[in-house]
């Protein structure tokens, strides 16, 4: 019997190992460490073959293969690898993060255990204005000296907060109720189990300069500090073919066209036709679609037809 056994070793990176349980400090008091993974770029191949052990064939082939596979969104074989994360976060920044429901997740409970002592401060050149062509975005930093008014201010309203939480805690109240009033600074902290083909997913919307500032962070840190170190090749292929590369609309393909033919009468009517260029009091109204247009023709050294 013991002769029919296939033996296996496991999968271990070891530029991931060198890091393993090592913070990397994410705004004033975050972290992101891995505890445990699975696999690398190795099991990518190994799926995409449906082979086992080493069974692969040059690295050459090997990073053409993984680089096949992101580029034509074969994503399947991207599912056999995974990581668990320890993350330390606030918690406004903690809500927008639990919604990529693609993980498995176990936080911190502040009704078994006390609330974690620490809130995120922001620095007096950190506070930043509303956007105004984006309600749910930011743009620009007040002066410091306002700034320094603001810092000011928050810190007595976390420091109010946190007494007021310690001594409800001290008379008794139930920790659940207690936690009630505590603000979104405050840090909490979990384990974050997903898979690569999740986790570039979560890098691709979180790493995007319109994303908050404050998730932005702990992203970069996730994709250039860990999961370049995990699976380099799919990493550079994922900053080759999503972070670093630009898709088009039909719409846009058509205007683009037009201008590489030097026909920007043509491609103004087709702006036109498609209902961006819709005015209001004698200025080009809002239209997300053509912003977004303008984007990718900057990025293309072509001059927008409606200038």
């Amino acid at each position: 019997m013991e002769e029919n056994i296939e033996r296996f070793e496991k999968i271990k990176v070891q530029a991931l190992e060198k890091i393993l349980g090592n913070k990397f400090p994410v705004l004033d008091d975050g972290f992101v460490r891995v505890i445990d993974y699975m696999g690398g770029d190795e099991s990518i191949v190994q799926a995409a073959r449906v082979s086992y052990g080493k069974g692969t064939k040059k690295i050459s082939e090997d990073r053409g293969l993984i680089r096949y596979l992101l580029r034509n969104s074969h994503t399947t074989p991207f599912e056999m690898c995974e990581i668990k994360l320890h993350v330390r976060v606030p918690m406004d920044a903690w809500r927008q993060w639990i919604r990529h429901r693609t993980a498995n997740v176990n936080e911190y409970s502040t009704r078994y255990s006390i609330a974690i002592d620490a809130s995120q401060k922001t620095g007096a050149n950190e506070w930043r204005y509303q956007a105004q062509d984006n309600k749910q975005g930011s743009a620009g930093f007040f002066p410091p000296e306002i700034g320094e008014k603001l810092t000011e201010r928050e810190i007595e309203l976390q420091n109010f907060a946190r007494d007021i939480y310690q001594e409800r805690l001290n008379l008794g109240v139930a920790r659940e109720q207690a936690r009630k009033d505590l603000p979104l600074s405050t840090y909490t902290e979990a384990y974050w189990k997903i898979d690569l083909h999740n986790l570039l997913n979560f890098l691709w919307l979180r790493m995007d300069a319109h994303a908050q500032f404050e998730i932005r962070s702990y992203a970069n840190v996730i994709g250039n500090e860990i999961v370049a170190r995990w699976c380099p090749i799919a990493w550079q292929a994922f900053k080759d073919y999503r972070i670093n590369a630009m898709s088009f609309s039909s719409l846009e393909l058509q205007i683009i066209k037009e201008l590489i033919a030097d026909k920007k009468q043509n491609a103004l009517k087709l702006a036109e036709e498609f209902g961006w260029l819709n005015k209001i009091e004698g200025r080009l109204s809002k239209n997300r679609e053509r912003l977004e247009c303008e984007d990718k023709l900057a990025a293309l050294g072509l001059q927008k037809p409606w200038e």
